[in-house]
């Protein structure tokens, strides 16, 4: 039995094609859930680590050791570690989870992985000193939360004004990893662990805007023999050192002229648009061979293969309103080779910020036979949906200005 932390309707649709038998847990479980298939529902808040115990804990298929717990994102992946290493339950250790939350013990345990040439960093600890570290060093360099999730508040620093400037976005008393720019192609890696064998699900390469923003994936990702060998072995390395034995992980890799390096690691797979990307282009069910592989089931039977795949981000302006978006939706989901058009703000909504990290307002989903009619279909769809309403004519009265 599956017990889902919050699922969105992607995960509890992969549960269903492991052959799962699905409960949901949330504050508010969603009527999204019950359509999917999830045949239990468990109203608590599962970030009360104790009242979810209470509540998972009473269940016949936990008591028996026939269940497990999932989270796939950053906080339900360590509720669900604790929960699962509580109830007796298999899954990814707490311990292992904590150890790729936590970035620069991360990056300071894999640069054990290439003593010749480590990668430099430095953790921060007022805000004040963010310029004064980033001297220390070099230009240009990244800052990020030696704790965040998500993306959420990376910032790429040019100069001595750009850290200035960005000291004034966090905390006066915070902790901040400062580390060297690395400078190359950038591939997310999916892995999924069992007993700690590693098994590299596939990869993407990763498109990144300004500020290291990213704006989409593309792949297949055409690599070198030798250099695919040694990204698979950086990312085995990785895992063995945080302690991840078990469970699914989205690694992010920077294919730098010395060699590939470390961006990042989670114990959870990549977000839910990139799985779907996986899926269409690989076959690989990467939600379902996680569920399944945490519950010893069969994995998912495999799905065909896309030639080229590709997924683009689109955001929007803050302060704009979605109700005229409608014409875009349909208008992208329209273009031939495009497979699925996602917009993660409600129709109608106004955007209320700009993205941050990796949470972005919406996404397009396509194939094609080669690299560049993905690029094409991909531009043309996001420039429909992107695109602004036409302005409504205001009516004027009779016998008014024209």
């Amino acid at each position: 039995m599956a017990v889902l932390l919050s699922p969105r309707p992607a995960v509890v649709a992969a549960a269903r094609r492991a052959g799962a038998r699905i409960v949901v847990v949330a504050p508010d479980p969603s009527v999204s859930s019950d359509r999917e298939g999830a045949e239990r529902r468990v109203r608590t808040d599962w970030r009360d680590h104790r009242g979810l115990v209470d509540a998972v804990g009473r269940m016949a298929e936990v008591r028996h050791g026939r269940a497990a717990v999932f989270g796939f994102d950053a906080a339900a992946a360590l509720a669900a570690a604790r929960a699962n290493e509580e109830l007796g339950l298999s899954g990814t250790p707490t311990a292992a989870v904590t150890a790729l939350m936590d970035k620069a013990a991360l990056r300071a345990r894999s640069n054990a992985l290439h003593p010749a040439r480590p990668v430099s960093f430095a953790r921060c600890g007022r805000a004040a000193t963010l310029a004064f570290v980033a001297t220390l060093i070099g230009y240009p360099c990244v800052v990020k939360p030696r704790a965040g999730a998500d993306g959420e508040g990376v910032r790429l620093l040019r100069d001595e004004t750009e850290a200035q400037a960005a000291a004034l976005h966090y905390p006066e008393v915070t902790d901040l990893l400062v580390e060297e720019y690395l400078e190359g192609p950038e591939l997310a890696v999916e892995a999924l662990s069992r007993e700690g064998r590693h098994r590299i699900l596939g990869w993407a390469r990763r498109r990144t805007g300004p500020g290291l923003a990213a704006t989409g994936h593309e792949l297949p990702v055409a690599m070198a023999p030798r250099t695919a060998e040694a990204v698979r072995s950086l990312v085995r390395g990785v895992l063995d050192l945080a302690g991840h034995r078990d469970g699914p992980s989205h690694t992010e890799v920077i294919l730098t002229r010395r060699g590939p390096c470390l961006v990042e690691a989670h114990a959870r797979p990549g977000g839910e648009e990139f799985g779907r990307l996986l899926r269409l282009a690989h076959g690989t069910d990467v939600l379902g061979l996680a569920l399944a592989a945490g519950l010893g089931l069969p994995d998912p039977v495999r799905s065909p293969r896309a030639a080229h795949a590709g997924l683009r981000y689109v955001d929007f302006p803050a302060g704009r309103r979605l109700d005229g978006v409608h014409p875009g939706i349909a208008a992208a989901r329209a273009v031939p080779g495009v497979v699925r058009v996602q917009l993660e703000i409600p129709p109608g909504a106004t955007v209320r910020r700009a993205p941050t990290g990796a949470l972005h307002h919406a996404y397009v989903l396509a194939t094609a036979r080669t690299p560049a009619a993905l690029a094409g279909t991909l531009d043309r769809a996001t420039g429909l949906l992107g695109q602004a309403p036409p302005a409504r004519r205001i009516p004027q009265p009779k016998g008014g200005p024209a």
